[in-house]
């Protein structure tokens, strides 16, 4: 009898195993772990690591999105190399089985879609959407760029990643249908960059704002953005009255969480400058005397790297729009 139930109990652990270890999380060390969220009706996020690209997280910085259709899945940015989107593959088999039928890009930043190669490598009849603009720059030198500056800050643990840029379409209005999903396209450019899209999960009502927002996290602006027309998308986007944000780094959730705090930041940075500027201050006397306003962004991860720049560039598109 004893004998019997040490059997069973056996039986029992083992089974519970079988069902434990699929949990599991991508385990990235002192950057944490890592999986799939459920955020929404058939919608899913793995949020990642709020530090830049390093060794540690092996390049993977971003939020990629899954959203669960009846015969397959749609991916939104899966990653930032290679290595890093066959480690999201295996999370999401831990979703679900079926197979990636779309990709989604929001735009050129690499740490965003480099890992397009993974699963185009796993599923060759994927379709990849993105910006036209992004197709053009990702096939162009923006796609070395990245491949090599990814492979330069993990110090080679990227290595082996190749562009794999989208070959469809979408502009701002487009509505793509995928295993009846519906995708409906906001495009507000210049923004983070001049390629963003923005994601609706329509059925949903989840809004993927890419590097449009960030919460926790500060992100740069090049020269081919715009912080005045990145408030206006996020006005924009905040007036859609989405059940749920996505934002390209940091926390998902209501457009309390998602939009508005780097919302107010950018006001807040518009408005100083805006300021100083009408007191012939230069930028780097603005940012001198606004820092201690900004008290509250000042435990967001880059912020400190990031602050000073941003009041440039601030003060150049007011600069400009003065002319």
């Amino acid at each position: 009898m004893i004998k019997h139930i040490a059997v069973k109990i056996a039986l029992l652990v083992t089974f519970a195993m079988i069902i434990i270890a699929p949990i599991y999380a991508w385990d990235l060390g002192e950057e944490g772990d890592f999986q799939f969220e459920q955020v929404n009706d058939h919608v899913y996020v793995m949020h990642g690591p709020l530090s830049e690209p390093n060794v540690a997280n092996h390049g993977f910085m971003n939020n990629p999105g899954l959203i669960v259709a009846d015969h397959g899945l749609i991916v939104i940015d899966p990653g930032s190399a290679y290595q890093v989107g066959q480690q999201v593959l295996k999370e999401i088999k831990k979703i679900s089985d079926k197979p990636i039928l779309a990709v989604f890009n929001t735009h050129i930043h690499g740490d965003h879609w480099l890992a397009n190669q993974a699963i185009k490598e796993r599923y060759s009849e994927v379709k990849i959407y993105g910006h036209p603009d992004m197709i053009k720059q990702a096939n162009d030198q923006q796609g070395i760029i990245w491949v090599e500056r990814m492979a330069s800050l993990t110090k080679g643990k990227t290595k082996g990643t190749k562009v794999v840029a989208p070959k469809f379409v979408v502009n701002q209005g487009d509505i793509i249908d995928v295993d009846g999903q519906h995708f409906r396209i906001h495009s507000m450019i210049p923004a983070h960059t001049n390629t963003d899209i923005m994601i609706e999960h329509v059925q949903s009502k989840t809004l993927f704002l890419g590097d449009n927002s960030f919460y926790k996290r500060m992100g740069r602006f090049d020269n081919s953005s715009s912080m005045l027309g990145d408030i206006k998308a996020l006005e924009y986007a905040k007036g859609l009255n989405m059940k749920v944000y996505v934002p390209g780094h940091g926390h998902t959730g209501k457009a309390d969480i998602a939009i508005e705090p780097f919302l107010r930041y950018l006001k807040k940075v518009r408005d100083v400058v805006q300021t100083g500027f009408d007191d012939d201050l230069q930028d780097f006397e603005i940012k001198e005397k606004a820092l201690p306003q900004f008290a509250d962004y000042q435990s967001w991860a880059g912020f400190d790297t990031n602050f000073g720049k941003h009041i440039n560039k601030m003060y150049l598109e007011i600069e400009k729009t003065a002319w």
